[in-house]
């Protein structure tokens, strides 16, 4: 049993990124699938689908590269479950000057920093890419 899904989730990506994997396929959860959205949204992945069965449905995810560079540079897990980390409306990060994105846990859903500050929305920090 893992304790922490979403940073498997996110190693599990940030190695297979550094071997420059096609695709890769993990065990699926709501939250990871809204993790996938966002990435896919922001043009960090290609795509994603969710295969298998009702039971035990596996999140595919196709990885997104040009040439032989890699298209997601970092990719950190920030609010862990020992340390949780909060941030208000008005003191969202900025990843990497604004050229990254934070995943954020906000009232509205998991959404990215820039779409929580201009909603007045605060949360947990959950990622940096």
């Amino acid at each position: 049993m893992l304790s922490d899904p979403i940073a498997n989730m996110l190693t599990i990506i940030r190695n297979a990124n550094q071997v420059y994997k096609p695709s890769i396929s993990l065990d699926s959860s709501k939250l990871k699938i809204e993790i996938a959205k966002i990435l896919k949204k922001e043009g960090y992945i290609t795509d994603y689908k969710i295969i298998g069965d009702d039971k035990k449905p596996k999140l595919a995810i196709k990885l997104k590269y040009k040439g032989k560079t890699r298209v997601i540079n970092n990719l950190k897990r920030i609010s862990k479950p020992g340390l949780r980390v909060y941030v208000e409306a008005s003191k969202m990060p900025k990843v990497l000057n604004g050229m990254g994105i934070a995943i954020v846990s906000t009232s509205k859903g998991i959404k990215t920093s820039k779409f929580a500050k201009l909603n007045n929305l605060g949360g947990e920090v959950l990622a940096y890419v």
